[in-house]
């Protein structure tokens, strides 16, 4: 359920989402795990050459070794313990262990050390998330976004929360400050470091899915808009005939693709 965002990383992953990424089938959207970040070649050259303690952990958690990174980090943050970076990812590793008391309790050590590192406070956000606490997650993502107003992540996992509270317009206005920053954010996440976390776990899929091509329709991404609509549909959202009365599908209407998305099914048509 978590996405270790090493925000799509060059050092680790992609956790557990609960909704495929954007572009897969729905058949593809049964739980990933870390899926590294690193290159076959980045791998190699690794080998070849002798490792840093902090590339070490790096390489643990790529390969999923939670326990193992846990203990190199660890130790990095015992010998420096005022680096934020190295706090955050000993709270990363505890995270992936499921351990969140001790997770949130780096992750704030991290903030603390460096009151404008964002990726930490993004992260506490994602533990309130977790707990279902989405009150304390908003106001953490929106801590992270006035430490870093220019990350695609925070503003995604910022519309989540809202959708979990059943604030709908305003995660649809976070998701489309997301795609603003970066309209390709959600088919590739973003490509910062390997310390950022996000979770994707939704309980109404039709409608968010359903939300989620609203958001892509007013980005003017009709393409991404109509795969959005067919998944709210398969989920069987009730509400689906909003699309002719929403402005925000108006350059939709005509497309065939969508009329026979909403044409009513034979029985639905039939006289009596």
């Amino acid at each position: 359920m978590i996405c270790l965002r090493m925000a799509l990383p060059a050092s680790v992953l992609l956790v557990s989402l609960t909704l495929p990424t954007i572009g897969q089938t729905s058949d593809d959207s049964r739980k990933e795990e870390f899926v590294p970040m690193q290159t076959q070649s980045q791998v190699s050259n690794a080998a070849d050459r002798q490792l840093s303690a902090d590339e070490l952990g790096d390489l643990y958690m790529a390969r999923k070794q939670y326990r193992e990174a846990m203990e190199q980090y660890r130790s990095l943050s015992e010998q420096d313990p005022h680096n934020a970076v190295y706090l955050n990812k000993l709270g990363i590793a505890l995270h992936q262990q499921t351990a969140l008391g001790l997770a949130l309790k780096y992750y704030e050590r991290a903030v603390k050390a460096n009151p404008q590192y964002a990726d930490a406070e993004n992260n506490i956000g994602t533990i309130w998330y977790q707990r279902k606490k989405y009150s304390k997650a908003i106001r953490a993502y929106q801590k992270a976004i006035k430490m870093r107003d220019d990350m695609p992540v925070l503003y995604s996992n910022l519309g989540y929360a809202y959708f979990s509270q059943g604030k709908y317009d305003a995660s649809i206005a976070a998701f489309r400050t997301a795609l603003a920053k970066d309209p390709q954010f959600f088919e590739r996440g973003s490509s910062r470091t390997g310390s950022i976390l996000q979770d994707r776990s939704v309980s109404d899929r039709g409608r968010f899915y359903f939300l989620l091509a609203k958001s892509f329709a007013q980005a003017g991404n009709l393409e991404r808009a109509i795969l959005y609509l067919r998944k709210a549909k398969e989920e069987g959202y009730s509400q689906i005939d909003d699309v002719k009365k929403d402005p925000a599908f108006a350059a939709l209407l005509k497309d065939p693709m969508v009329m026979d998305l909403l044409a009513p099914k034979p029985a639905e048509s039939a006289q009596p």
